[in-house]
C-alpha cells in the first residue's frame, strides 16, 4: 500500500507486485523514502529487497529507511547476500552508489515507531498466530489519522488503537469463501485452522470499525481475493449489520482521498 501524507510517500508492506503497483500508481521509484513492514509473512515482505533494488537500478541515490519487526534486518541482509554479484557489478560498471549505504533498517516493537517531521507512527501488537511480532500501524499527521490492522484475528483492542481515525484499513475474510479456498490450495484442515485462528471475519472487521467510531472503513487482504463467485456485494452484505459508515472494498489501484 502507498500512503501519501505530508508530502511523504510511505510504502506499507512489500508483497509480490508492490513494485509494479507503485509504478502504476504514478510513483517514480527513485523517490522511494520510507517503508513500513507489519510482519514477516512472505505476502508482506517478498518484494522488499526487489523493490529497493529496482528503485536503485532506476536511479535511487537518496537514503531509504525501512521500519519493521525483529528479523527485518536479517531479511534485508540476506537479500544483499543473494544479489551480491549483481550489486557489486553495477557499482563497479555503472557507477551506482553502494546500495547497503543507502538503506537503514530500524526494528520496532509496540509503541511509538517513528516521529518524522510533522507525523507520528505508532504500533500495536495484534493477534496473528503463530507470528508473534505482527503490528497494526497508525499514522498521524496534520490532524489526520490512518490506521492499518495488519493481519490479525478479531482483536477488540484495535478499536481503541484506531479510535477516531479518518480511515481504518482492516483485513477481512468471508466465512463462505473458506471452503473454496481450502479446496483450491489443498492444505485441507491445517489451512482452515490457520485462517480461522489468524484472520478476521468481515462482520468482525465492521464491529472493530464501529467500536472505534471511524467514519470510513476500507477492507484489504481479502480472503478469498480472486474467487469469481464472490464480488463486492458479498462483502457489503457481510458488514451490513455491523458497520453503518462508508465502506470501501479494496482492489488493485484503488485511490482513497483523505
Amino acid at each position: 500500500m502507498l500512503l501519501d501524507l505530508s508530502g511523504r510517500r510511505i510504502v506499507v508492506d512489500c508483497g509480490l507486485g508492490v513494485t509494479r503497483g507503485l509504478v502504476e500508481a504514478g510513483m517514480a521509484l527513485r523517490e522511494l523514502d520510507l517503508i513500513f513492514i507489519t510482519h514477516l509473512h512472505s505476502d508482506h515482505v517478498l518484494e522488499l529487497g526487489p523493490l529497493i533494488h529496482t528503485a536503485w537500478a532506476a536511479g535511487l541515490n537518496n537514503p531509504v529507511t525501512v521500519y519493521g519487526p525483529v528479523g527485518t534486518s536479517a531479511l534485508w541482509n540476506g537479500f544483499l547476500i543473494s544479489l551480491a554479484y549483481d550489486i557489486e557489478k553495477r557499482i563497479e560498471d555503472e557507477g551506482r552508489p553502494v546500495l547497503s549505504d543507502l538503506v537503514t533498517v530500524k526494528e520496532f516493537g509496540p509503541g511509538i515507531v517513528a516521529e518524522l517531521d510533522d507525523f507520528t507512527v505508532t504500533a500495536l501488537r495484534v493477534d496473528h498466530p503463530p507470528v508473534t511480532d505482527c503490528f497494526a500501524l497508525k499514522f498521524e499527521v496534520a490532524g489526520r489519522t490512518v490506521a492499518f490492522s495488519s493481519d490479525t484475528t478479531y482483536f477488540p483492542p484495535l478499536a481503541d488503537f484506531a479510535r477516531g481515525a479518518d480511515l481504518l484499513v482492516h483485513e477481512a475474510m468471508l466465512p463462505e469463501g473458506i471452503d473454496r479456498l481450502v479446496a483450491r490450495t489443498g492444505n485441507g484442515a491445517r489451512l482452515r485452522e490457520h485462517l480461522v485462528a489468524s484472520h478476521t471475519f468481515a462482520a468482525d472487521a465492521g464491529r472493530i470499525a464501529s467500536a472505534a467510531g471511524v467514519a470510513r472503513l476500507a477492507l484489504n487482504h481479502l480472503i478469498p481475493a480472486d474467487d469469481p463467485d464472490f464480488d463486492e456485494s458479498h462483502w457489503r452484505a457481510a458488514l451490513a449489520e455491523t458497520f453503518s459508515g462508508e465502506l470501501i472494498v479494496g482492489r488493485d489501484g484503488l485511490v482513497i482521498p483523505l
